[in-house]
């Protein structure tokens, strides 16, 4: 008797594990995401400026795998799904190297502490304390930049602020947040530009070959000649079987 009471439980607890179970068969797959940029080709060394980008930072709540979302009250929550393809930081980061790169037509940039050989003639120093969206939030950047000269004095620097809006949907979030990352990238060449209007001057062009042999030595001067350097002829060896 007390075996048949028992059996509806153990049915509806079976019933229950098995819904659970049908529930984490059918959940959505994980999205995830990557910072938007426009392919621009860029012109090669259009101009000398050789800039280094860096030290840069990002707030730690940025530099997680799921993508933070904004609610109306002004708190955060992670998205379950949404995550970000790689290191939102490195990912930022390539961001503005290439759009500072395209913008200013130099090839010679360099994201810190990658430095190798460079001299560099400007230095930006960029924290970025936020960037996040809601589904009702607008896309928001917070960030502070510093502007160094060749000789590590600063040149120029700011406070940012920026929004964009979207539709709610997550891509377009992404797209958003990207687009203000490209508004900053242009602050930065503005101010590059300014600061460093010698470096950033397209070179000259370098007198043509012609032009420089049609030039005469002045009177008095001696011309060293040019002799070509012959070198010996090596006798052919004739092998035979």
């Amino acid at each position: 008797m007390k075996y048949l009471m028992r059996l509806p439980r153990n049915i509806t607890m079976l019933g229950v594990l098995a819904v659970g179970v049908v529930g984490c068969a059918v959940a959505p797959p994980a999205q995830f995401y990557k910072f938007q940029q426009s392919a621009v080709e860029m012109e090669s060394d259009k101009n000398t400026a050789t800039v280094l980008l860096g030290p840069f930072t990002v707030a730690d709540y940025l530099q997680r795998e799921s993508i933070m979302q904004r609610e109306a009250d002004g708190s955060l929550s992670i998205s379950s799904q949404a995550r970000w393809a790689g290191s939102v930081e490195d990912d930022m980061g390539q961001l503005l190297l290439r759009q500072i790169s395209q913008q200013l037509g130099s090839s010679r940039i360099s994201l810190y502490p990658d430095r190798i050989g460079m001299v560099a003639q400007a230095q930006v120093v960029l924290s970025i304390s936020r960037l996040d969206s809601g589904v009702q939030q607008p896309a928001v950047l917070e960030a502070q930049w510093r502007l160094l000269d060749e000789k590590g004095v600063a040149r120029d620097s700011r406070v940012v602020h920026l929004e964009e809006q979207h539709n709610g949907e997550l891509g377009d979030q992404v797209r958003a947040q990207s687009d203000l990352l490209v508004a900053l990238s242009k602050q930065l060449v503005k101010a590059i530009e300014t600061a460093l209007p010698t470096q950033t001057a397209q070179p000259t062009q370098r007198a043509s070959s012609a032009e420089k042999h049609s030039e005469k030595p002045s009177q008095g001067s001696m011309v060293p000649l040019k002799i070509p350097v012959v070198e010996p002829v090596r006798e052919q060896e004739v092998y035979r079987f």
